[in-house]
């Protein structure tokens, strides 16, 4: 049953009206029951074994933590490296494997070996298993350190777990800074339940108007890529990085927008990211609450290891200072963007695309800044100025559609593939002769999607200066009115729906 579907739009209303008439105290009763039926519901129900088993081995660890006394350190380390192997080795099978397989295949078939060394097999992935491991570690992991309080009733920590809207694409919470909202009482609140509905209709028009359409034109062409050389990959990949924007921020937007209606405020896991002028600022507004959970859980974990230590001891004194501990950072955040694009997926196209490349990118930028800002000293170019800050926005931007490209692609070789052909083919001509028109979408189609997009880059450059919401909300009933009726007409009359048309999954529902 998918967010965007009209099963789910009754469900969810059933949901808030029941929400709101029952008392506050069973509120949260509801929310699992409706998490538990939104699990059967869309598809195999076996499969909430899965999430079920995840919240179990979490709540046994936090209760053996807390009943094991601060002075037992070396079980209370026992206790918790169980409960991560338990998780981990569940994401691992059912995730994982077959990544090692490919991988070993491929070796093979690179040594001369015509058959495949290992046969591969076939899970059924549960939904959203990679966010609530993390959201469930992440909790675990604060007990252990003493920064979160142990839940002691089982059923409000499988609501922690495997709260609906969560569980389809994150965000990844923390219990200590979200877990009890999900327990509260909460009274209806007429400004707090229309605001989340608004938010909700503006997810649906990034996803129904404006990812549905971009992902036509990058089927056709990421599809049959030998067709479609040159002009034809940069338009489509420009397309995909504006298409998983608004899928991943319109899931956001409705999954935040339909918590805050029933009084729980969720995380946000975007800030206007193609505003970004490097690639670190990038990571700082893109999947936020991916990027701070691999900070607080992998990275600062890793710097202080006996390991790091030594070794940014032993780069000090042969690099100097800065250097030393700057090589030394390099290293560590090596292993951080590998788990990054290993938690993405199990190809080596995530890997690239969404994890190394991007380190590569970031040592690059840190590497050659001082460079940078002496040469534009040398030509006395203002380094805060318009010009050069648009400059890095592009630079940027086209950095994230190379990683996205090998996200997009089949495979690796087809990646590498196609941008070979992206800067190898002559083909300007593209842009005019009207062959953009072949692709999926007809001129009028084509318009709207520009026009939605003109729109979505208009209403997030206004959110850099503050929240679109509260700007209206201060405008009087008519001009309000006017702003949201156009906006739900908006979706009806363009969205990508109806009899015949079913709307693709949410991009990183699969992770």
């Amino acid at each position: 049953m998918g967010i965007t579907s009209f099963y789910f739009l009754c469900f969810f209303a059933a949901m808030l009206i029941l929400y709101y008439i029952i008392p506050g105290r069973l509120q949260w009763v509801l929310l699992l029951v409706c998490s538990v039926a939104y699990y059967l519901l869309s598809g195999n129900g076996l499969l909430i074994l899965y999430p079920a088993a995840s919240v179990t081995a979490c709540y046994m660890g936090i209760r053996l933590l807390s009943a094991c006394p601060a002075q037992e350190a070396k079980k209370r380390r026992v206790i918790l490296l169980m409960t991560i192997l338990v998780n981990i080795g569940i994401l691992v099978v059912l995730k994982y494997v077959n990544f090692g397989i490919y991988t070993i295949n491929g070796i093979a078939g690179l040594l001369g070996s015509s058959e495949a060394l290992i046969r591969s097999v076939d899970f059924l992935v549960p939904l959203g298993v990679s966010f609530y491991t993390f959201s469930l570690l992440g909790y675990v992991i604060d007990v252990y350190y003493g920064i979160a309080q142990p839940q002691g009733n089982y059923l409000k920590m499988m609501l922690y777990g495997m709260y609906f809207p969560v569980i389809l694409s994150g965000p990844i919470l923390k219990y200590r800074e979200h877990g009890e909202q999900f327990f509260a009482a909460h009274r209806f609140d007429y400004r707090q339940v229309t605001r989340g509905l608004q938010r909700m209709l503006w997810g649906f028009f990034k996803k129904l108007v404006i990812a549905e359409r971009l992902g036509m034109l990058v089927n056709t062409v990421y599809g049959g890529y030998e067709s479609y050389p040159g002009a034809y990959i940069w338009f489509a990949t420009v397309c995909y990085a504006f298409q998983l924007y608004t899928d991943f921020s319109g899931c956001m937007d409705i999954v935040l927008g339909l918590s805050e209606s029933l009084g729980i405020l969720l995380p946000e896991n975007f800030q206007t990211p193609f505003f970004a002028k490097s690639i670190a600022e990038y990571w700082r507004r893109w999947h936020i609450t991916l990027g701070v959970w691999m900070k607080e859980y992998v990275f600062y974990p890793l710097l202080r290891t006996n390991f790091f230590t030594k070794l940014n001891k032993k780069w000090r004194e042969r690099f100097g200072k800065k250097k030393g501990k700057q090589y030394a950072t390099f290293v560590a955040m090596f292993i951080l963007w590998l788990t990054v694009g290993i938690w993405h997926g199990g190809d080596w196209k995530f890997v690239i695309g969404s994890g190394l490349l991007h380190w590569f990118y970031i040592v690059m930028e840190e590497l050659l800044a001082p460079s940078f800002g002496n040469l534009l000293k040398r030509w006395r170019i203002n380094p805060d100025g318009r010009g050069i800050n648009l400059l890095r926005i592009l630079r940027t931007f086209l950095l994230v559609c190379i990683g996205d490209l090998f996200f997009r692609a089949d495979s690796v070789k087809d990646a590498f593939a196609m941008l070979g052909s992206a800067v190898s083919v002559w083909n300007p001509a593209v842009w005019w002769n009207g062959s953009l028109f072949d692709l999926g979408l007809d001129p009028l189609e084509m318009l709207i999607a520009f026009l939605a997009l003109v729109l979505l880059g208009m209403v997030s450059w206004l959110q850099q200066k503050g929240s679109v919401r509260d700007r209206i909300s201060v405008r009087v009933l008519p001009i309000r009115w006017i702003l949201w009726y156009a906006l739900l007409f908006g979706v009806i009359l363009f969205g990508c729906y109806g009899p015949g048309y079913s709307a693709t999954e949410f991009i990183y529902q699969g992770f």
